[in-house]
């Protein structure tokens, strides 16, 4: 249990090779194994302990190479579509990561050239952390979206006892750092926690807030290692935002939600999750009417300065956590660890044949 606020410093370079040659053993290509590397790292820089190399690399035991699921080095086929500036891509069980890092980037070339882009991908895997790629996006001056579902269904919808849905996370990033010195980021599960929170708070020792989990017999539990399924956040509001990426599902070619990730269910149908990607180019959105003869940009910095006035000066903007961990991997001059998750590296570090990390040889800080 990590009882203080204890953390161990590992070189970036060290981390990203580990979980670059962890995929390359599980039969990824050069370029797979690189975005894998590429976005474990951008986790960990930016605090999010649920989505770091641990899950990747869990997720990957439960759904993806190890069984059979993911395919290491599939292709992406660009399906036909009658409108320039949206593609329909067939991921054809390729890795998340690679494949959403490159959906992201192709949203990015169709909103300079139309204002607003949009990739939809059928036969995907899983990406992990949204967050991730519109971060990216909003650095580089764009409006960003994605939503997915995940790779299995283990959520129950509210009223309900049966986990139908997935924990169906949504993403969107601003380009707000003129305005604020970050992007705004609004980014979560609709289930009350996700799964990786309840892992890590295994991990750790400790509990669940109520409301959060069910046990197999569909009971609330508060005990991480007795949780198999998820409550939506917010009742009836959570269980709609996350009913929205099952209908974005659906409508893009994903199949029957209760099966997804499984072997349950008739052979005919298809188990594999979906991705949607969006970007918006802030020029296509500029209006001619700002107040005060104000420009977009102070427009923006205007709103928000007023939305964090009138004494809610203390108030934090989504993102901002996240800007303030990548700030701390800067000024210690490594990616962030617990002692526990040292301790979870040495299940890549056993697979590689090579011996665990030796917590003695990091330096630690105390956040």
């Amino acid at each position: 249990m990590n009882t203080s606020n204890e953390y161990f410093v590992v070189d970036a370079n060290l981390h990203d090779d580990l979980v670059r040659r962890a995929y390359l053993q599980r039969g990824y290509s050069e370029e797979e194994a690189a975005d894998a590397a590429r976005f474990c790292h951008s986790a960990s820089r930016h605090g999010i302990r649920t989505h770091n190399a641990l899950k990747a690399i869990h997720l990957d035991d439960l759904f993806g190479s190890k069984v059979g699921q993911w395919v290491p080095g599939a292709g992406i086929e660009v399906l036909p579509s009658r409108f320039a500036a949206a593609e329909i891509w067939d991921g054809h069980k390729k890795l998340g990561q690679a494949v959403a890092y490159k959906a992201m980037q192709r949203c990015m070339e169709l909103a300079d050239q139309f204002g607003i882009g949009m990739v939809s991908v059928d036969n995907a895997t899983h990406y992990l952390w949204g967050g991730g790629y519109v971060i990216d996006s909003a650095l580089k001056g764009y409006i960003a979206y994605t939503n997915c579902t995940s790779a299995t269904s283990e959520v129950v919808p509210f009223g309900g006892k049966t986990p139908t849905m997935g924990t169906n996370p949504h993403s969107w990033a601003f380009p707000t750092q003129e305005a604020v010195g970050f992007p705004i980021v609004i980014d979560w599960a609709t289930s009350s926690v996700a799964m990786g929170r309840v892992q890590q708070f295994a991990r750790e020792g400790r509990e669940l807030a109520p409301g959060w989990a069910v046990d197999a017999e569909g009971k609330p539990t508060t005990d991480p290692n007795k949780a198999t399924a998820l409550l939506p956040f917010g009742a009836h509001k959570g269980y709609g935002l996350g009913l929205i990426d099952e209908i974005y599902a659906a409508l893009i070619g994903g199949s029957l939600p209760s099966i997804r990730g499984t072997n349950r269910g008739p052979a005919n149908e298809k188990r594999g999750s979906t991705f949607f990607f969006q970007c918006i180019h802030p020029d296509a959105m500029r209006g001619h009417d700002y107040a005060s003869a104000r420009s977009q940009s102070e427009n923006l910095k205007a709103c928000l300065k007023d939305i964090l006035g009138h004494g809610n000066e203390a108030c934090i903007l989504p993102g901002q956590l996240e800007a303030e961990a990548a700030k701390l991997t800067d000024v210690h001059g490594g990616l962030l660890f617990t002692r526990a998750e040292i301790e979870g590296f040495a299940h890549i570090q056993q697979e590689l044949g090579e011996p665990a990390w030796v917590i003695n040889n990091f330096r630690s800080v105390t956040l």
